[in-house]
């Protein structure tokens, strides 16, 4: 479909797909060809995760959802900011560059902006990809502050089943600060890169004919060899999280989508259940397969944002967010170089600005963040459905990341 790629033309209502029934053969999207993913049937796939792809269910339980006060602005829209390729652009300008489907602003705990675009609505859920990672990172690290958990402890101590793997001699603090030594690319434009083999395993890409690889996460995990030296660099891997998720798993004996369910959702209030995509043993994808409401992922920011506490009760410890907040090993991070995220660190899966905001974030490829500024008072939660996927040294970076910073100048000035 050789459309323009921008926010207009690309439209999934402009493109009529998924309309009819059954819609015609152009306009369909499936799991099983891979074009629920792809640019821009995406447009309409990432809001609709229920309809393509076999998930679980995260349950928000029998509770009367939260409140989320409203405290509208006009003014939010015509913000300019520079961006780091040097151009000037307007708040609403960005909306259409990041090919945004929801975007809310949150300010001093109330909804100053709400904004659906192309096929999303409030009470859709919308994959968020990445962000899922941070959700296990704080599972991991509240078990940690618990003593259920020791994070100088070897992974292979809790999954016996790794030792042999590129994990037999990570430490779990290793794992969750992403400073592992493992052969694994996550780098999307190389259809040889392993993120597209535990793509495959985990139900998400199609399998080729002839395809003899591993079919389940967890034959994933085993196969992934060593490359290089643990605790020496940050190197963000997806893997990782899958690694995370096995150990908690294991510890506690309940699946992640119920651990999310009990741990957090139902604490939050959330509005929706949420989603989260399992493989073809049943196994969740913990690495990038969440998807829930731009409302309740704002509720979670917002939860973070007041140091754990939200709904009457503290859900999070607040130790457990400040450490979060205070980051990890800057030098480490450095070597990464991801050039659009200078001074940076990441700690416990959560991306840490170290700026004047006191700014931390959860990221999801093609868009996905929830910008968290406790000295700014601001959560800014948003999906979008861009064509380029990546994180580190994203595109999205040159255009996002000065227009978060604008909109919290401008609302901490009245």
């Amino acid at each position: 479909m050789n459309q323009p790629l921008d926010a207009a033309a690309t439209d999934p209502k402009a493109l009529g797909l998924m309309q009819g029934f059954p819609p015609p053969p152009e306009k369909r999207l499936t799991l099983n060809d891979g074009s629920n993913l792809q640019f821009p049937k995406s447009r309409w796939g990432l809001s609709h995760v229920r309809q393509t792809g076999p998930s679980v269910n995260v349950r928000r339980g029998p509770n009367a959802a939260s409140a989320l006060p409203r405290a509208e602005r006009d003014d939010l829209d015509a913000v300019t900011f520079t961006t780091m390729d040097g151009r000037t652009v307007s708040w609403r300008e960005s909306l259409d560059l990041n090919f945004t489907d929801g975007i809310l602003v949150l300010h001093k705990g109330k909804i100053v902006q709400e904004r659906y675009f192309g096929a999303l609505k409030p009470e859709l859920t919308h994959l968020v990809f990445s962000v899922t990672k941070s959700f296990i990172g704080l599972l991991a690290a509240m078990m940690v502050h618990e003593g259920r958990l020791d994070p100088n402890q070897l992974v292979s101590a809790y999954v016996p089943e790794l030792a042999k793997t590129a994990y037999g001699d990570a430490t779990l603090r290793q794992v969750l600060d992403m400073t592992i030594g493992v052969r694994y690319s996550e780098v999307y434009v190389d259809p040889n890169a392993e993120v597209w083999a535990y793509s495959r395993a985990g139900g998400l890409a199609p399998l080729p004919d002839d395809y003899a690889g591993p079919r389940t996460i967890f034959d994933f995990l085993l196969a992934l060899e060593k490359e290089g030296e643990h605790g020496q660099a940050f190197a963000y891997k997806t893997c990782n999280t899958e690694v995370l998720s096995w150990v908690i798993q294991r510890i506690t004996g309940q699946p992640i989508a119920e651990m999310i369910s009990e741990r957090i959702w139902q604490r939050l209030g959330a509005d929706e259940d949420g989603d989260l995509y399992v493989d073809p043993m049943g196994t969740a994808m913990a690495g990038g397969g969440l998807s829930v409401t731009l409302r309740d992922l704002t509720r979670f920011g917002e939860m973070m944002r007041l140091g754990g506490q939200f709904n009457g009760q503290q859900i999070v410890p607040e130790a457990v967010v400040k450490d979060i907040e205070t980051g990890a090993d800057q030098g480490h991070f450095a070597k990464a170089g991801v050039m659009t995220l200078p001074g940076w660190s990441y700690r416990n899966m959560w991306w840490v600005a170290h700026d004047r905001f006191g700014a931390y974030s959860a990221r999801g490829i093609h868009g996905q963040a929830l910008w968290i500024a406790p000295k700014a008072d601001l959560v800014i939660a948003r999906y979008a459905s861009h064509p380029v996927a990546g994180n580190g040294n994203s595109v999205l970076d040159h255009v996002s990341l000065p227009a978060y910073h604008a909109i919290a100048d401008h609302l901490i000035k009245g």
